[in-house]
């Protein structure tokens, strides 16, 4: 379970060149397109890892932020393990940054009994070439200090911590990031942090 006694900080993150494209999907797991019904799985996905009060506030939100553009539908993708349930999640999505729209990674999830596989280290790249493919580059990401282990995912993919640049209605607060990020990983992993943060 995510620790979020740790405090919560706008930390953005921005991939303008994508690299490690060879995950591999572990056999009997699946990557598949939104289908209807599968609102319902995500959020149930989100509400057992904490990111929403209840149930229908999950089912609420993901129904009005991402069922209302069908074209980007086939954007939203899903995990599904050997018995075809699902067990995470990314979405591959558009959000405004001033006058334009620039490409977003959204609400990478993995189910916590299957932590540690590479699941979603696969996950996050399939949802990566579907911006290769579309040549939607650069990628966004919003996320906080207690996803400190994604973070160091999305690093190793290309993304580099942003200390002004953002998007969305997000304020950036690398600075107030950083300083909870120092408290929390090791000095070699900090020391990482800064190397892969935008100068």
């Amino acid at each position: 379970m995510l620790d979020r006694t740790i405090p919560f900080y706008n930390t953005i993150l921005r991939c303008v060149s994508y690299r490690d494209k060879n995950a591999v999907l572990p056999e009997g797991f699946s990557i598949v397109s939104y289908k209807n019904g599968y609102e319902k799985s995500w959020a149930e996905l989100e509400y057992s890892v904490g990111d929403f009060n209840s149930l229908e506030d999950a089912e609420n939100y993901f129904v009005e932020t991402y069922l209302q553009k069908r074209e980007l539908q086939s954007n939203i993708l899903f995990l599904l393990n050997s018995d075809n349930a699902v067990i995470g999640s990314c979405i591959a999505w558009q959000d405004k940054r001033g006058d334009d729209f620039v490409s977003s990674l959204h609400w990478l999830v993995v189910d916590e009994k299957y932590h540690g596989m590479g699941l979603g280290r696969a996950l996050c790249c399939a949802t990566m070439k579907i911006f290769e493919e579309q040549a939607n580059f650069p990628v966004y990401i919003h996320t906080q200090p207690w996803s400190w282990k994604a973070i160091f995912l999305y690093l190793s993919l290309g993304f580099k911590l942003q200390k002004s640049d953002s998007f969305s209605h997000y304020e950036n607060e690398y600075y107030q990031a950083m300083a909870e990020l120092k408290k929390i990983v090791s000095e070699k992993q900090f020391e990482l942090l800064q190397e892969f943060s935008e100068k």
